[in-house]
C-alpha cells in the first residue's frame, strides 16, 4: 500500500464524519463506506480500513474480505490517466487480447507512458461490441482499439491535464 493519507487524529475524524451517515442509514454498509472512501481519496488508503470497521461495528477481517473481494476497490492511487481494455468474449473475438499484449508491450517500451497509465485494468464489457476491441481512457470510449489509438487518446488526456493546471 502507498503512504496513507489518514494519519492523524482529525483525518481519523474526517473520515468517520463522512462514513457515519451512510453507517447510520443503512444496512450492511461496509461496501458503501469502502465505496465513498474511494470516491473520496480515489483509492482506499491504509488506514481506512480500520475507521471503516469501527464506524460499521464490525471487524477489520470483515472489512478486508468485503475489499479484496471487489476488484473495482483499489489500495493504491490511480494513474494520471485511467487506460482500461475491455476483456469480454465480443473484443476477445476481434482481437481484445493481442491488444492487450501489444498495449503491454508498447508499455514496457516507453516508461513515460507507463508512468501516466500504469497498468491496464481490464473492464469486462463496454457496451461497444460492434466496434470492438473496446477501450476506455479516462471518460473517452475508443471503439476498434489499437496502440495508435490509445496512445493518440493518452496524449489528449495529458493535453488536458496539462491545460487545467
Amino acid at each position: 500500500m502507498t503512504d496513507s493519507p489518514i494519519k492523524t487524529s482529525e483525518q481519523i475524524a474526517a473520515l468517520k464524519d463522512l462514513l457515519t451517515p451512510i453507517a447510520d442509514r443503512e444496512p450492511g454498509p461496509v461496501l458503501l463506506c469502502l465505496q465513498a472512501v474511494q470516491g473520496h481519496y480515489g483509492y482506499v488508503p491504509e488506514g481506512a480500513v480500520a475507521v471503516v470497521a469501527e464506524v460499521c461495528n464490525v471487524t477489520r477481517a470483515d472489512v478486508h474480505g468485503v475489499f479484496s473481494y471487489y476488484s473495482d476497490l483499489k489500495k493504491s492511487p490511480p494513474p494520471a490517466i485511467s487506460v482500461r481494455l475491455c476483456a469480454a468474449e465480443a473484443c476477445q473475438a476481434v482481437g481484445g487480447r493481442g491488444l492487450a499484449a501489444a498495449w503491454s508491450e508498447a508499455c514496457a517500451a516507453d516508461p513515460k507512458l507507463a508512468a501516466a497509465t500504469g497498468t491496464d485494468e481490464p473492464v469486462f464489457c463496454l457496451g461497444n461490441c460492434a466496434l470492438g476491441p473496446a477501450a476506455l481512457v479516462n471518460d473517452q470510449l475508443i471503439g476498434r482499439a489499437n496502440v495508435a489509438t490509445l496512445k493518440s487518446a493518452v496524449e489528449a488526456a495529458q493535453n488536458v491535464t496539462e491545460a487545467t493546471r
